[in-house]
């Protein structure tokens, strides 16, 4: 495939590693994840409402609620993962907790004789996204090596040997301290510019392997109105809170098993953490035609995002002959610092419609038989933007303008489709539900879509509810290990499943 950047400017300085589109990816497609009900359903809410997931799909569905209501969901995760790279496949699992929609609904109701009948607020929180994961695949390859990176980044900024030594601490002068990258001379003796001591046409088996942690989670407070039992208008307030965490282990190994062309190995280690807080809004409308029918539009405003990085890096390097085993880690070069890195980030905006039918549509929802609801998702995925907190570094604003262009030229809007049911006997309801989230890729080489299956099922009487929930996520995606600017990029294809099991439980009071 083509470069996948047309630039890669890293900024391997004294602070922080720099970010790159894939940050804005994390912030942007995900499954819909909410109560058990709302998972078992395929994640419709668009125009169902009166449900806690509401808050965060389309707040005008808190205007439903005609009485409190208390929600926690907690739920356990089931990550089941396979890559191929380079004609090699691996397989790993990982499962860890989380949790869907949790919190508290108040309702009020107004005197007869007025357009607006009642009203709702809500806060609650959501876990939008979990990064509980292990992305590992390894492979042979001949074409291209992971040193690379290092060898444009140092040709590209032009540095002398100083700057190799000192300027990159997190990159390029852990790579050139090692001598994985060391200088080049011409045949006068001078000095050219940089090598790699990595035999890249014979070949080296490369492993890749990141564990990852945190979530993306939201703090929502929704307010609704409810006018006549026939128009529901809401909004709610979103606090999103990001927790991000990777320890990467990255290794390349000859594959010749030569003792003497001046390489054995090298060994990249990077543990680096991510801590992000801001704020946003949805705004949303449900509209009953007529008996039966609901129709509803929610959108979502760009999240801003203040993001605050941390990052540690080492490098071990086995060269033979030319000059042993070395090693090097940033806190040396750094003072026993972290690099860090303080940016913003705008996520994309996202709108739905929906259209539900509620088979017995009456006021009394104890006497609803059934429903099937629709939803259609626009997110617009080129549209995240990053920033630099420091408007006055010139070299950081020119960096965030570029990397979001390169976020423009990556990515594309796209549609995701949701579509469930519940079937009500008495007290016992059953429901069924299913998804597709689309790729968010601009380049057809790029293969990714996820395809969810769900069901569940659950209770209610005398205003105690408990909903249990299965969603099985078939996924597809794309992993690098690195990226460079002068030759084609080599990736791995993931494919795999997520298990989602949630369980609901609450009251009315």
């Amino acid at each position: 495939m083509k470069s996948y950047l047309p630039f890669i400017a890293i900024l391997f300085t004294l602070t922080a590693s720099a970010q790159n589109p894939d940050y804005s990816l994390r912030m942007a497609w995900f499954n819909q994840n909410g109560s058990a009900r709302n998972v078992a359903t395929g994640g419709v809410m668009g125009s169902l409402g009166g449900e806690i997931t509401a808050n965060h799909v389309n707040p005008a569905g808190l205007g439903l609620f005609k009485t409190n209501e208390f929600v926690l969901s907690p739920g356990f995760l089931l990550n089941n993962n396979k890559f191929k790279y380079r004609g090699t496949d691996t397989v790993n699992s990982k499962n860890n907790f989380g949790y869907g929609a949790s919190g508290l609904i108040l309702s009020s109701s107004y005197k007869k004789n007025r357009k607006w009948t009642s009203s709702a607020f809500a806060i609650s929180v959501n876990q939008l996204a979990s990064y509980n994961n292990r992305i590992q695949f390894k492979g042979f390859n001949n074409m291209s090596s992971f040193s690379e990176q290092y060898l444009e980044e140092l040709t590209r900024d032009l540095a002398d040997t100083n700057a190799a030594l000192s300027n990159y601490i997190f990159g390029s002068s852990l790579a050139f301290r090692t001598f994985l990258i060391d200088t080049a001379n011409n045949a006068s003796g001078i000095f050219s510019g940089y090598q790699s001591l990595v035999p890249i046409s014979t070949g080296v088996n490369q492993h890749y392997d990141a564990i990852t942690r945190g979530g993306y989670h939201e703090i929502a407070l929704g307010m609704a109105g409810n006018m006549e039992d026939k128009l529901y208008v809401g909004g709610s307030l979103t606090i999103p809170v990001i927790s991000y965490n990777r320890d990467l282990t990255y290794r390349e190994t000859d594959a010749t098993n030569d003792p003497n062309n001046q390489f054995s190995y090298f060994e990249f280690k990077e543990q680096f953490s991510s801590r992000g807080l801001g704020i946003g809004a949805k705004l949303g409308t449900i509209y009953k035609p007529k008996e039966y029918w609901r129709v509803g539009f929610a959108f979502h405003t760009p999240q801003l995002i203040s993001f605050k990085d941390r990052v540690r890096a080492s490098m071990t390097a086995n060269t033979e002959t030319y000059a042993g085993l070395r090693s090097e880690k940033s806190d040396n070069l750094n003072s026993g610092n972290p690099g860090n890195s303080n940016y913003n980030l705008v996520t994309p905006w996202r709108a739905i419609i929906s259209a539900s039918y509620v088979f017995r549509e009456i006021k009394d929802t104890r006497r609803q038989r059934a429903f099937i609801s629709a939803d259609l998702e626009y997110v617009n995925y080129r549209g995240s933007r990053f920033s630099a907190e420091d408007q006055n570094d010139q070299a950081l604003v020119s960096y965030y303008n570029m990397l979001n262009n390169v976020i423009k030229d990556t990515y594309k809007g796209n549609i995701n489709f949701r579509l469930g049911g519940e079937l009500k006997f008495h007290t016992v309801m059953f429901r069924l539900g299913g998804a597709y989230y689309g790729s968010p890729y601009k380049e057809s080489e790029l293969k990714a879509h996820r395809i969810m299956a769900t069901g569940g099922v659950g209770y209610r009487n005398k205003g105690i509810f408990i909903d249990l929930s299965y969603a099985h996520a078939f996924n597809r995606d794309v992993q690098f290990a690195y990226r460079l600017n002068d030759k084609p990029n080599t990736f791995a294809e993931q494919t795999g499943s997520r298990g989602n099991v949630m369980l609901t439980f609450g009251f009315k009071f």
